[in-house]
Formats: structure tokens, C-alpha cells, sequence
């Protein structure tokens, strides 16, 4: 045993441990009426509570409840889940994949190893190089970003942006202009990373604006942007309106308790409910290396509910008020990232070098902030998501829109939307206004 009671897991017996007592996976739509239940068994392991919610995540699952508990050797937990609208889950390609993925086969000790840390932002596996790039956020820096991208004649193929207190976080995956593969020129790639480092730079940060610490295997682009902003400490700032006004509405309070008897500390989170919010919780709880020995998930809606017992790797609970005030924090900066004002906008076209530079210009020139964005290709097409408020602060004006319609609708459709954080019409749980997509499976084929 470990300090603290916790078990010490030793890679080989861990995979021993696997093969003799293998992961049981079942999806059973008998025992709800209105719910799929997901139930897993497994040999209790560190961030197996992460790699399942992940996986659920990642197939844009709504968890209505789950119940966690994995003191000791062995991890149980149910989840209730259902699509976004609000159904059971019946496709079989999807129960299929939940009980490969989450099952004896799903994830290898070999698939978990990371790369170490590369002082340089950019690398390339196989058909496409990723470079990550975080820092502080100004207007127009995704345009400029986009634009020495595209003078390069480089392609995106698919982006994550991501910006939260003043800092920006984006994962970009690229390719040549006349190639599928990855940019391998080094001159080109060291003169992309110089500029893009000068970009930054402009804002007032040092040279670490351009780095990486990039988890290879399963790791998905929602994970490595907690991590990027988490490594920032944009939970530090306080006192934006922006902030205060996306709590205020989300209604959201967080407490952090002592169970004395138990030796745990009890983190609780109430707020508006909304997709992928328990796995931006425990992503948190990862990175601050808490372990979640038991959960507690309820949704009633339009709320949600959320009960983790934790402690910290040594078995220790949370000791000082100062440090539950940094739980508090980080916690409401991981719920607050993906939560976005004003509109969004959904853009789809034929893609080509520059596509992205080209838009994200127009958003600029017509006065749009961009506060997160998703940017994939199928095929030949691109599909382009922004989220964006008014430079000026106030709601966007239609007319604004309407130009935006004319420059762009030539060679792409355009999509608008009010953003989910802002519609108070907006049942999140029943996902029947999907505005957002998940492109962490898309990314993992990309990968392969």
C-alpha cells in the first residue's frame, strides 16, 4: 500500500491484473425507461474514472446520473446516459463501440505513454503536424495566427481554440497545400513557429508562448486545452464582467467540505447543466493530481448536480482553506472555458489554403471577437464553428450579420445560431440545439 492507504500500482501487475480479471463492459437499455445505463467493472487504476467519461464525452453522450466508487482495489460506476436529444442509445455501432472501448481491449499501458516535454510547438506524426500555441488573447490574434499559417501555404485541416480569462489556447493540425501528409520542411516549420512567436509576443509574453508537453495515444483535444490553460492559471484572474456574467447565469456554486470521519474532502458543484460538464470537472481533478475515490451525478432539469469525494494521491484530503479556495477556482475556470456569449457561427465550404485566415479576417473587419472556435474537414469540405460577441460589448447587430452573409456566402453557407450559454430557452441536456460538435473522434482518425 501506498502513504495514506491508497494502492500502489505497479505497471506489470497491472496489466496482469487485466488479463486475469478483465474490464466487464455492459449497455443495458431493459432496466430504464427513459435512459441507457453503461455500467463498468474494472481492476481499479489511476485516471480510469478520466479515460471512461472521456470516452463517453467524446460520443457527445449526455450523463443524466452516474455513480462512482472505486476505494480499493476495484472500480464500479453506472452511468445513465442519452443522445442529445434526449433518447436511449440504440445504435449499435455505438454500443459496440462503448463496450470495445471501455472493455478489456480498449486501452493498453503502451496506448497511456505520452511524449516528453518538447520546448518546440510544433511536430509531426504521420499524415499531419499539430502545433500548440497558448498565451495572452487580444482581438484579431486567431486571424493573425491564420494568416502566417496560409502565407506559408500551409492547410489547416482541423483546429480547437479555446480562450478563457485573457489567455488563448489552440491545437492546430496542418498539412501541405498540394499533399495530405504533414509539413516535414524544417525551414518552413522553423519559420512558422518564429512567427507565430512574434505574434505573441506582441502581447507581452516571454518566449514560452510556443511550447508543448503533447500527449500522444487516446489523448483528445478538449484534454490537452484544460491541460494548456490549467498550465497558464487562467483560474488566477478575477473580477472580468465577461466572468462574472457566465457564473451569474450558469447560477453556479462550488464548496469544498471536510468528511473528517472518512478522510475525504467532498466537492460539490451545482449549476445549469450542460454536455461534457462532468468530464470538465473530474479533467480538473486529474490535473490537480486529486483522486476521485467516489461520485455522485444528478440532473434535474435545467440543473445539475455533482458530488466528488476526493483526496490526493498520498491519501491526504484537501488541508487549508487556501487550498480549497484554488479547487473552487479551478474547478469554475473548467466549467467557464467551454462556455461561450453572444452567437455562433456555422460556416461550411470547400476547403482550400487560406480558408481560415480568410474568415477569421472577416469576423475581424466586421468587429467580431472570436471566444472559441472548432475548425474540422470531411472530405473536401470544411466545417468551420465560431463563437463570437461584439467588439463593443453589446449584442451583435443583425446588420453586421447580413454583411457577413454577403462576404462569405459566395463560397460558403452560413449557419447563425445564438450561443448555448446565452439562450435561456436552451434545455442542455435534451441537446435538441446542438451548436457545438466534438472532434475528438474525428481527430483520432486523423491520427491513425
Amino acid at each position: 500500500m501506498a502513504p495514506g492507504g491508497l494502492p500502489y500500482f505497479d505497471p506489470e501487475y497491472e496489466s496482469l491484473s487485466i488479463r486475469i480479471n478483465p474490464p466487464r463492459v455492459s449497455v443495458d437499455n431493459h432496466t430504464c425507461v427513459d435512459c441507457t445505463l453503461v455500467k463498468v467493472d474494472s481492476v481499479n487504476k489511476p485516471g480510469i474514472l478520466l479515460e471512461v467519461v472521456q470516452i463517453l464525452a467524446d460520443l457527445d453522450l449526455i450523463i443524466t446520473k452516474a455513480y462512482i466508487s472505486s476505494d480499493g482495489g476495484w472500480f464500479m460506476d453506472v452511468f445513465h446516459v442519452t443522445d442529445q436529444q434526449g433518447n436511449k442509445i440504440t445504435d449499435k455501432m455505438t454500443i459496440d463501440y462503448i463496450e470495445k472501448a471501455l472493455g478489456p481491449k480498449g486501452h493498453t499501458s503502451d496506448e497511456r505513454k505520452t511524449w516528453p516535454a518538447k520546448r518546440v510547438g510544433v511536430h509531426t506524426m504521420g499524415d499531419y503536424t499539430a502545433i500548440e500555441l497558448v498565451g495572452r488573447d487580444r482581438p484579431g490574434l486567431l486571424s493573425e495566427i491564420s494568416a502566417v499559417i496560409a502565407n506559408l501555404k500551409i492547410n489547416v485541416a482541423a483546429a480547437e481554440v479555446w480562450t478563457h480569462n485573457t489567455k488563448i489556447a489552440c491545437v492546430v493540425y496542418l498539412n501541405g497545400d498540394t499533399t495530405t501528409r504533414g509539413v516535414d520542411d524544417p525551414t518552413r516549420l522553423s519559420t512558422m513557429e518564429e512567427q507565430l512567436k512574434n505574434i505573441l509576443r506582441v502581447c507581452g509574453d516571454d518566449d514560452k508562448v510556443a511550447h508543448t508537453n503533447f500527449s500522444m495515444g487516446l489523448t483528445h483535444i478538449d484534454r490537452r486545452l484544460h491541460q494548456m490553460l490549467f498550465a497558464e492559471m487562467d483560474y488566477e484572474r478575477k473580477g472580468l464582467k465577461n466572468e462574472a456574467d457566465c457564473a451569474a447565469f450558469l447560477e453556479l456554486k462550488i464548496s469544498v467540505d471536510r468528511c473528517a470521519e472518512k478522510g475525504y474532502s467532498v466537492v460539490t458543484v451545482r449549476c445549469r447543466d450542460r454536455p461534457k460538464l462532468m468530464f470538465d470537472i473530474v479533467c480538473t481533478l486529474t490535473d490537480m493530481k486529486y483522486v476521485v475515490f467516489h461520485a455522485t451525478i444528478t440532473s434535474d432539469s435545467p440543473y445539475a448536480t455533482q458530488e466528488y469525494y476526493i483526496r490526493h494521491a498520498d491519501g491526504t484530503p484537501v488541508n487549508t482553506e487556501g487550498e480549497e479556495e484554488r479547487v473552487i477556482r479551478c474547478i469554475e475556470a473548467a466549467i467557464l472555458r467551454r462556455v461561450s456569449e453572444g452567437l455562433s457561427l456555422e460556416l461550411c465550404g470547400k476547403d482550400r489554403v487560406g480558408l481560415l485566415s480568410e474568415v477569421t479576417r472577416i469576423l475581424r473587419e466586421n468587429g467580431l471577437i472570436v471566444s472559441r472556435a472548432g475548425v474540422t474537414t470531411v472530405g473536401e469540405q470544411a466545417v468551420n464553428v465560431f463563437y463570437v460577441r461584439d467588439s463593443s460589448g453589446d449584442p451583435v447587430d443583425m446588420k453586421t450579420i447580413e454583411r457577413l452573409r454577403k462576404e462569405v456566402g459566395q463560397t460558403m453557407m452560413l449557419n447563425v445560431k445564438k450561443a448555448p450559454s446565452t439562450s435561456k430557452q436552451q434545455q442542455p441536456q435534451q441537446g435538441t440545439n446542438k451548436t457545438s460538435f466534438s472532434i475528438g473522434s474525428l481527430l483520432e482518425r486523423f491520427l491513425h
